[in-house]
């Protein structure tokens, strides 16, 4: 696994919206359509986090107001294939799994795909078009809550919902690749590095304020709405963000180099995505360091149950305080690697990344039971995270051509949900046969040996 040797870039050149050539966040937020670009982003990531939470609202206010505790229809089904529903907080769970799966299908077979599609037609329309066709698709949800028949001892309004999941995560596939793919149509080279930094702090930060405050906001709107005596102001949230995402969206001028009607098939586009990763080391060294960075941030997924239980003011269903100080940490980094990442080699800055990974693991096996220094070490554990994955988003979107940037980020994608798939299972797996201890120090291990692979020691 070799990531990119590029040496320090030069100092900016003062531009029109630039007059000093600084670097870092100021001056990617100098520029407008990145502005624009940003705000679209704000608003469909947090739209995105208020859907899930949506979900599980509405399964829990709605689709269990039944007797039996919550689980009367459910209860022969459930016997049938050996599920425990004894209580209502197992039945939401089981019924919120399906919303969950319904959701990364499309992201873990269509990614590909999307990224084709998104390189043959224009990126703004294509945005534009998959935050409005979201804000117009989540509009019917109410209609899901009418009375009806069990289809499968459930509400059929609950398979509409995961059918309209099913949808949504579909149109998202689309606007993923696409956003991604105008980052550096929007940024010149010398600022793409603080922009990804912006971008992950964002995404971070959308993910920690979405899944915090999505349901105290939905309550909020419900007791507002009935106050004025209409019914059903939840609903309002979600159409208002997508809305607000193709609004700022449809503002951008995107110069993009017109394409000539496509000649070759989508299969064979595919391909070429996958020849970009063949020809180009550099491109296929970060991308791979994107698919290690996310498995291992998905098994700590699992193993966050197991830290935060052996937490005695946490327990298990603390393990979300573990994950969100990762992610703040993840954020604070991506902060001061947008105002001094340049001053380093990417290949450097991979590196640190990895061996702060290997040092918190390493420590976390050690140090378990304490919530101070727990805490402490996922939140240093997100900082090694942000050096990983900003420079290796910087040199894919760097180094892919134009031409092509939509498959390759299509491909990302794809990769990206696999690995955060398949470590789910594999870590939960091996915790119950090994033990957290040798599971935390396995996945060390492997850090090490990729930060090892990037030899930091020689000159870049």
């Amino acid at each position: 696994m070799s990531g990119p040797s590029l040496s320090t870039p030069e100092p900016a050149l003062p531009t029109g919206s630039n007059p000093e050539g600084k670097r870092g966040i100021q001056a990617v937020m100098a520029l407008g359509d990145f502005r624009k670009l940003w705000l679209g982003q704000i608003f469909s990531q947090l739209a995105d986090k208020f859907y899930i939470v949506l979900m599980v609202f509405l399964i829990d206010q709605h689709l269990l107001v039944m007797g039996g505790g919550g689980t009367g229809v459910l209860a022969d089904m459930a016997s049938d294939y050996g599920l425990d529903i004894s209580t209502r907080t197992k039945v939401i769970t089981l019924l919120a799994t399906g919303i969950f799966v319904a959701n990364t299908i499309p992201a873990m077979v269509l990614g590909t795909l999307a990224g084709v599609w998104a390189d043959r037609w224009p990126k703004r329309r294509v945005m534009v078009a998959s935050n409005a066709l979201r804000a117009l698709l989540v509009v019917f949800a109410p209609l899901f809550l009418l009375p009806g028949p069990l289809w499968l001892g459930l509400p059929w309004g609950y398979w509409g919902l995961v059918g309209m999941t099913f949808l949504e995560s579909i149109l998202t596939q689309f606007f993923a690749p696409s956003e991604q793919a105008a980052i550096p149509v929007l940024v010149p080279n010398q600022h793409l590095l603080a922009a990804n930094s912006l971008y992950q702090a964002t995404s971070m930060g959308a993910t920690i304020l979405g899944f915090a405050l999505g349901e105290p906001i939905l309550r909020a709107l419900h007791h507002l709405f009935a106050f004025a005596g209409i019914d059903g102001g939840e609903f309002v949230l979600l159409p208002l963000c997508y809305g607000l995402a193709a609004l700022s969206l449809a503002r951008l001028s995107l110069r993009e180099t017109p394409k000539p009607p496509p000649t070759t098939s989508v299969w064979a586009e595919i391909g070429e995505g996958l020849q970009v990763l063949r020809e180009v080391p550099s491109v296929r060294g970060a991308m791979l360091h994107l698919v290690l960075l996310y498995s291992l941030l998905a098994a700590l997924y699992v193993l966050a149950l197991q830290l935060a239980a052996l937490i005695a003011s946490l327990g298990p269903s603390g393990f979300g305080a573990l994950l969100a100080m990762s992610g703040v940490g993840l954020a604070i980094g991506a902060i001061v690697i947008a105002q001094m990442g340049h001053q380093f080699s990417r290949r450097r800055l991979t590196a640190s990344g990895l061996g702060t990974i290997t040092f918190t693991l390493v420590l976390l096996s050690q140090l378990r039971g304490s919530l101070i220094f727990t805490l402490a070490l996922c939140g240093i554990l997100g900082i090694g995270a942000a050096l990983v994955a900003i420079p290796a988003q910087t040199t894919i979107q760097e180094e892919t051509p134009e031409a092509e940037r939509g498959r390759v980020f299509g491909l990302q994608n794809n990769l990206i949900n696999i690995a955060l798939s398949l470590p789910l299972v594999l870590a939960g797996t091996l915790v119950s046969s090994l033990g957290l201890k040798p599971v935390l120090l396995l996945l060390a291990g492997l850090a090490l040996i990729a930060a090892l692979l990037e030899k930091p020691w020689q000159r870049c």
